[in-house]
């Protein structure tokens, strides 16, 4: 029977985006390029937790990088992030499938001009209505 979905491929893309890490990643990429400490800095998280999960991106094709210097300076692979119709939403074409994510005036915004909510925090009661 013919893989007409590439299911390997189209697995392994998805893996290297099931992280949330590497989501935000992803997401600090859209802007512009950046070097390893300027992602860790914004990320608030490790040079190494970053340097890894960017290992994996650039590992199945996600980003391109470029030596400037010492530093290594990774940027999303064009064609990776195109436009998707209407409202400024863009998606990550991965070859295989589109997913879908808001510009990132619809992040700060939630998309209706409101600021966007934010997760209650761990140690507050739920609401139940």
């Amino acid at each position: 029977m013919d893989d007409n979905l590439q299911s390997d491929h189209c697995a392994e893309m998805l893996r290297a985006l099931a992280d949330p890490v590497r989501l935000r990643i992803i997401d600090a990429l859209r802007a512009s390029p950046k070097c390893v400490s300027d992602l860790s800095e914004s990320l608030h998280l490790e040079v190494v937790t970053v340097s890894h999960h960017l290992g994996i991106l650039h590992s199945v094709g996600l980003l391109e990088r470029e030596k400037k210097g010492r530093f290594k300076v990774y940027r999303l692979r064009e064609g990776v992030l195109e436009p998707a119709g209407g409202r400024g939403k863009q998606h990550i074409d991965l070859g295989c499938c589109r997913l879908e994510i808001p510009s990132p005036t619809q992040i700060e915004t939630n998309g209706r001009g409101s600021p966007k909510e934010s997760r209650p925090p761990a140690h507050s009661e739920p609401h139940l209505e």
